[in-house]
């Protein structure tokens, strides 16, 4: 790449990984990854077991350090050097594939307790919020689809409603990047296609990073799609794009 387009992809990029390397016990769990992330965009990383999904995802969060290559966000803030709390504090979240919420609070008391992360849980359960806060809790619970049911205690939840608000919970903190964990598993069809449509609507206004197996779910984001195998990039998208190649087929797809 040429200095200039690489100074200019750099500067602009939320999120940029190069040549990144990983081993754990001699183990290469990332070889050479390189990612560019453009602010405001929804991107999709598909790929077999084992293809370095997750490790890229506790690299960015700053759970795991990596040997070698850079993680920039924002274009000039270095990622491997921060500590996990100090990376979520930049606008960083992550939502893993098993959601955790307090089940025995009420849906709009879990989205308000994110929302006073800073005050700790019993403050924050007796702090009498403000009118913009009220109107951040709202629009969360519209957008998440949970308004029906924000005083019903969180246990009451189907699984794919505890999904959306622990994406509620995350969107309290308002995040610069959303970091998502195969949101969909486990979900009833109907809940899926919300989910595409929840994340869709996320998207709008941050930036948005899903990992996740299910193609059909990963066609109704209708995002760029990353396709990582052994540690890199083996190609990069429209899904259309990456379905037909080659390589895809052969080692994820399949035939």
């Amino acid at each position: 790449m040429e200095p200039a387009t690489f100074g200019s992809r750099l500067s602009n990029s939320l999120l940029y990984l190069d040549a990144v390397e990983v081993s754990f016990d001699g183990y290469r769990a990332l070889r050479g990854l390189s990612l560019v992330l453009e602010p405001g965009e929804m991107r999709a990383i598909v790929g077999p077991n084992g293809a370095g999904k997750t490790t890229m995802m506790d690299v960015i969060t700053g759970k795991t350090r990596p040997d070698v290559g850079d993680v920039l966000f924002e274009g000039r803030v270095a990622l491997t050097e921060m500590d996990e709390a100090q990376i979520a504090n930049l606008g960083i979240g992550r939502k893993f594939q098993k959601p955790t919420v307090f089940e025995s609070h009420t849906v709009e008391d879990n989205i308000m307790l994110a929302l006073k992360a800073d005050r700790g849980v019993v403050a924050s359960l007796f702090w009498r919020h403000n009118a913009a806060e009220r109107e951040a809790i709202d629009r969360i619970l519209h957008i998440t689809r949970l308004a029906p049911h924000a005083q019903r205690p969180a246990a009451e939840l189907s699984h794919g409603q505890k999904q959306w608000l622990e994406i509620g919970m995350l969107l309290a903190q308002d995040p610069k990047l959303l970091l998502v964990d195969e949101p969909v598993a486990g979900m009833t069809d109907a809940e899926t296609v919300e989910t595409a449509r929840l994340l869709r609507e996320i998207a709008r206004d941050h930036s948005v990073v899903v990992v996740e197996h299910d193609m059909e779910f990963v066609r109704a984001l209708d995002c760029k799609v990353t396709v990582l195998h052994e540690g890199a990039v083996l190609a990069e998208g429209t899904l259309d794009q990456v379905s037909a190649n080659e390589r895809v087929i052969e080692v994820y797809l399949g035939r």
